[in-house]
């Protein structure tokens, strides 16, 4: 049993971007899906599917490169852990590498980007940063 399914995702995510892979896949779930749709509207992936299968399902997402070469997505951070919950105010909700990056915060509105979170006052649980 794993304890931490999307530190996983991030990590598979990262060692594609590291490898320059094409694809990759990762055992689905609603909050995966949320987070690679956001992903995908912020331009750090080239595109996904959810694949059925008889268990869970599977996200092939389609790594996005510059060029062929240059990286789109430099780094990953996971901030809110299973050990150490990081939660935000909406007046706390801080720039990701001067605005270059976003943050995905879990609210009670929904995954959203901190941008998103600033604009409409919510505060939530911070997933991860993505720069």
């Amino acid at each position: 049993m794993m304890t931490d399914p999307i530190a996983d995702m991030l990590t598979r995510i990262r060692n594609a971007n590291m490898a320059k892979l094409e694809k990759v896949d990762i055992p689905a779930s609603k909050m995966k899906i949320e987070l690679t749709k956001i992903l995908k509207e912020k331009g750090f992936i080239k595109s996904f599917k959810v694949l059925r299968d008889r268990k869970q399902g599977i996200i092939r997402i389609s790594m996005k490169y510059l060029d062929g070469e240059e990286k789109v997505i430099t780094g990953l951070k996971r901030v809110s852990k299973p050990g150490r919950r990081v939660y935000v105010d909406k007046t706390e909700i801080s720039n990701v590498m001067g605005g270059y990056g976003i943050a995905i915060v879990s609210t009670s509105s929904g995954i959203l980007t901190d941008e998103v979170c600033r604009r409409d006052g919510i505060g939530g649980e911070v997933i991860c940063n993505v720069w």
